[in-house]
């Protein structure tokens, strides 16, 4: 259905319901799970007899459009509560129009049990929230202006803190820079795409890695119905609350767009056409914005349109009180902490101290998933459980009620799970103290190609230098298998994958320590340093960093890209290659924490393409984003005493 006739349906719609009337194709629900049915049944029927719910709640901000919210408070109105604010662009209307049923209700009934007032909130432009759509809510004003407003409320304590994962995390940073006087304090879960610019990194909300566009937002923009308003409920100015009320409980606020396999429609070229192939608008993935940025794909990594939206940077301080979850293999754990440290190392002195992190074993928001037995991937790291509700309920009361329940001195600063040992560990800092650097330099024969090659690593630099040499062809890139990432569709599953598939390609090279004499423990920063050379005016080169179990089975554990036209920085022009010239290239750094038990291996794999979790450099030097051909780059990596192309990890001694 086209927007015009989505509309016209709409209003039709909004008459019914204003007259008490619900369509009855709309009544009718899909009948499935008696025993889910029953269970939300249940926790609305619970929530119903310990809250005043007030759903679909018109907030109005400074321009007059109004953000729909949905408010949840204890029935006892003879005291005043502190506040639970989650603010998304996701549904989460409280009817299951297919279902027919409530949503699932437990979050909002679990902070009336603890003595919260909790409340939801549309980003502007999504769903009943008024006005249009851009990524992480912007203006920022909107955020003063909804705390302002629960500040407000006569049952408000003027306390206000924030949670939620992904995009319901994202804005959080931003808005934790403002100094709102309700605003307490903040967990935000999974939140890497809300950060632009941080010390070395300029990955600008997860839109870039090394200067190469990571795909997700190509399938993320789509999947979640968010490259336009079009099939997003627009009511009428005026409709009364009762009638906003039964449209909830009629329309089906949940995307339904068709399945698409993003493993073919994430490879059409040009880039920015990458919607054509599925019938699909460009929308803010290559056209303007509704407030006129350029279209994301073709910005690069320091356009001045990344510092007008919602993305935090290092230029904005956040003096709050913060719980920061990172996972290790989520989409951009480096910037992460690299944000996480730099509010440690800039908040006043008391705040500073009152910035505490948790690093779990997992993919993108899984942190409640971990079990006895965590698969991530196809890897068991073990029983990676924790209570986070015990935590985030701990940090709430003491910041948000003022309790003195010890909730700080009994955390540690840093709670971390290191892979391979599979346990949480804790420090002050991260790194951890005492993690020395410790480097691997690359060597071969010059045949370091593929799993059955020569190349090694070793303590020392080799005196003499025998470069390998690899063809990079973009319509034959290496393909993604496994990672930190997450929205690429359900072709590509993160995590830890064998590698040796990979392994077998001629355009992947291979360097191993052999079997460890003595187990190692990596926590911390991981740099990769490569001496490289191309025929190409520019092309990429990837880093992957393996553990070889002792069958042969090589997990990945972190991976990286480097754009070689940004080698000299993102605030500067691109610089090209000259054929015959051997360049330096460093990427930013890596994280994580692994044990590699005694007769494990370490390992490097170097190559010129992860795709799709990173574009494709077509080689040419040009735009890359509007180009439908590639050229083939003939790659070189150098290593020797000259050209000390190595990997430096962060060791820590137990």
């Amino acid at each position: 259905m086209n927007r015009v006739a989505k509309l016209a349906s709409l209003a039709v719609l909004c008459h019914t319901i204003s007259a008490g009337i619900v369509p009855p194709a709309l009544a009718q629900a899909r009948q499935q799970d008696p025993a889910a049915i029953a269970r939300r049944n249940a926790t609305e029927t619970e929530l119903e007899s310990i809250a005043i719910i007030e759903r679909k709640v018109m907030v109005p901000m400074r321009d007059g459009k109004r953000m729909q919210a949905d408010i949840y408070r204890p029935k006892d109105e003879s005291k005043k509560y502190p506040i639970i604010f989650v603010r998304t662009p996701y549904n989460f209307n409280y009817w299951d129009v297919e279902l027919g049923a409530p949503r699932d209700m437990s979050a909002p009934l679990e902070a009336i049990k603890h003595g919260y007032a909790y409340i939801e909130m549309n980003e502007r432009g999504r769903y009943f929230s008024e006005g249009d759509y851009d990524i992480l809510g912007v203006p920022l004003t909107d955020s003063d202006d909804a705390l302002d407003w629960m500040g407000e409320l006569p049952w408000s304590l003027d306390k206000v803190g924030l949670i939620g994962c992904s995009s319901t995390a994202e804005w959080q940073l931003a808005v934790a820079s403002r100094g709102n006087k309700a605003l307490t304090t903040f967990i935000p879960e999974s939140f890497g795409a809300g950060v632009g610019r941080v010390g070395p990194y300029f990955e600008q909300g997860n839109w870039f890695r090394g200067g190469a566009v990571q795909m997700l937002f190509g399938s993320w923009l789509y999947d979640y119905g968010l490259l336009t308003d079009d099939g997003h409920p627009k009511f009428p100015p005026g409709i009364s609350h009762e009638a906003l009320v039964t449209a909830a409980k009629s329309y089906d606020l949940s995307a339904h767009p068709p399945t698409i396999d993003w493993s073919k429609a994430l490879q059409h070229l040009p880039e920015k056409d990458i919607y054509a192939t599925i019938g699909a608008p460009h929308g803010i993935f290559a056209d303007a914005t509704p407030s006129g940025k350029p279209g994301m794909i073709t910005r690069t990594p320091n356009d001045p349109s990344w510092y007008q939206g919602g993305l935090w940077n290092d230029s904005m301080r956040i003096d709050l009180p913060g719980l920061w979850l990172m996972t290790w293999y989520d989409v951009s754990i480096g910037p992460n902490l690299a944000a996480y440290n730099y509010v440690r190392s800039t908040a006043s002195p008391a705040i500073a101290a009152e910035q505490f992190a948790v690093i779990a074993p997992v993919a993108h928001c899984s942190y409640k998933r971990a079990a006895e037995h965590t698969i991530v991937g196809e890897r068991d790291m073990g029983d990676a459980r924790l209570d986070y509700d015990a935590l985030t309920y701990g940090w709430f009361d003491h910041f948000l009620k003022g309790e003195d329940n010890g909730i700080l001195a009994k955390t540690p600063k840093v709670r971390y799970y290191t892979m391979g040992s599979n346990k949480w560990q804790s420090s002050d800092t991260w790194p951890p103290e005492g993690a020395k650097p410790v480097t691997y330099y690359l060597t071969s024969g010059g045949h370091a190609n593929s799993l059955y090659g020569d190349g090694s690593l070793l303590a020392a630099p080799d005196p003499k230098d025998s470069p390998d040499k690899f063809v990079y062809d973009p319509m034959n890139p290496v393909p993604t298998h496994g990672g930190g990432f997450c929205c690429l569709g359900a072709e590509y599953k993160p995590g830890a994958l064998d590698q040796r598939s990979l392994e077998m390609r001629e355009d992947v090279l291979v360097y191993s320590t052999g079997p460890l004499k003595e187990g190692i423990e990596v926590s911390g920063p991981i740099d990769a340093t490569l001496y490289v050379a191309s025929d190409a005016k520019d092309t990429d080169f990837t880093v992957k960093l393996i553990e070889v179990l002792p069958d042969g089975t090589a997990y990945n554990i972190e991976e990286n890209i480097q754009r070689v036209r940004y080698r000299e920085g993102y605030t500067r022009p691109p610089v090209w290659m000259e054929k015959g010239k051997v360049y330096k290239v460093t990427f930013q750094p890596m994280q994580t924490s692994i044990y590699f038990a005694p007769a494990h291996q370490l390992r490097i794999e170097i190559s010129s393409s992860n795709f799709p979790q990173f574009d494709r450099n077509l080689n040419t030097g040009g735009d890359n984003y509007n180009e439908s051909q590639g050229i083939l780059a003939h790659n070189e990596v150098h290593h020797s005493a000259q050209y000390p192309s190595s990997i430096t990890l962060s060791v820590v001694k137990r």
